[in-house]
């Protein structure tokens, strides 16, 4: 699977970490297990790393379907990091997205990991 996660209860934190190319099913399913882990915390940060992403294969309804799923709570703070343009690009549509159904979440697309850890306190 392109998307794995790690959580990181100590720093309140989930880490999801893309690799390979991303569909639609894949990140579906990695929003699924989320919600079906008992780890998981509503309230937690994400940090979701595309470095080692190849391609996104998700259309424009797509992305917009993703993004206003209720997964984490509006008081969350969820942060993608992308350096590829193209994904640089999805991520700011998906933020864009989710801020106009979610009032007053906090999305953010970052081109390194250490800004994001900066803008997500961890």
């Amino acid at each position: 699977m392109p998307i794995r996660y790690v959580i990181d209860k100590e720093r309140r934190l989930v880490l999801s970490t893309i690799t390979g190319v991303l569909t639609y099913a894949e990140a579906r399913a990695h929003q699924d297990k989320l919600l079906a882990d008992p780890e998981f915390d509503r309230t937690y940060h994400q940090l979701i790393e595309s470095l080692q992403a190849e391609l996104i294969e998700l259309s424009a309804e797509e992305i917009r379907t993703i993004a206003t799923r209720s997964v984490f709570s509006p008081t969350s703070r969820r942060a993608l990091v992308a350096v590829n343009p193209a994904f640089f690009g999805v991520g700011r549509m998906m933020q864009t997205y989710h801020q106009l159904t979610h009032t007053g979440t906090q999305v953010e697309v970052f081109r390194t990991v250490a800004e994001a850890c900066r803008w997500l306190e961890v």
